[in-house]
């Protein structure tokens, strides 16, 4: 009787740990992510200190108000705790790069060796197009879309809004356009993993311009400007991704189509 060939030993095997030390190695990574955000925190609080962050956060709405309108602060506390919320924001976004390390050093003990290699240049690729949906948010999507609301606006209405409201819509925004520039990492990891095919994505492009759009319309305030400004980065991003596991396929070692 012809015996089975032997199989691959599995790099993973042995290497499991108790459900207790997962808990550990959890905590010891949130509190490392904590402290990378109270260092970032403290450097930011020295410069450009809370009312810097406050200038370069309202400084899109101050260009389409009167030079000597300001923003006004309704909440009997909003003077405090507006800036420490804009600083701890700005401390999160700057740590950013920090915080994926620490997520993916608690994952990687459980990743094989080929998923080891293409995880980090991910990581950097996603930091990059965060802060670049971020930086889009505060230099153009901002600008236009006050500039548009502005348009509208009666010559006997007075633009100055509440500092509370206004830091919680571009906050919103942040974390819109910075996961929804994370569509090029998703789509290679669906292709990397053997969820879908190339073939598929280019299938449903047409679904996912809808789709974009759909997201566009929910997430973003009921303007044309900042939903379009959404809804075409991510179809063209959606583009970058197919071109990009088209790439990582391209570039599979052997060693990796089998595993």
């Amino acid at each position: 009787m012809a015996s089975n060939p032997p199989t691959p030993e599995d790099e993973l095997a042995g290497t499991e740990q108790p459900f207790v030390a997962h808990l550990f190695e959890l905590r010891n990574r949130i509190v490392a992510s904590l402290i990378g955000v109270a260092v970032c925190m403290g450097l930011l609080a020295i410069w450009p200190g809370p009312s810097g962050l406050i200038d370069l956060v309202a400084m899109p709405i101050r260009a389409h108000m009167p030079p000597d309108a300001k923003l006004i602060a309704v909440g009997v506390f909003s003077p405090f705790f507006i800036p420490l919320k804009v600083l701890m924001m700005a401390g999160v976004l700057l740590a950013l790069p920090w915080l994926m390390y620490q997520a993916w050093a608690f994952v990687a003990p459980g990743l094989y060796s080929h998923e080891k290699r293409f995880a980090l240049p991910l990581i950097v690729f996603g930091s990059i197009l965060a802060y670049i949906g971020i930086a889009f948010v505060q230099f153009f999507v901002l600008d236009k879309m006050f500039g548009f609301i502005q348009a509208f606006a009666p010559a006997a209405v007075a633009a100055t809004p509440d500092i509370a409201s206004y830091v919680e819509a571009i906050l919103s925004l942040y974390l819109a356009f910075g996961l929804a520039f994370q569509v090029p990492i998703v789509v290679m990891l669906l292709v990397r993993f053997n969820i879908v095919t190339i073939e598929k994505l280019k299938e449903f492009r047409g679904y996912f311009i809808v789709v974009a759009f759909v997201i566009a319309a929910i997430v973003t305030p009921p303007d044309v400007i900042s939903q379009l400004a959404l809804a075409i980065p991510m179809c063209i991003l959606y583009e970058i991704g197919i071109l990009g596991a088209n790439w990582f396929q391209k570039t599979k070692p052997p060693a990796d189509e089998d595993a």
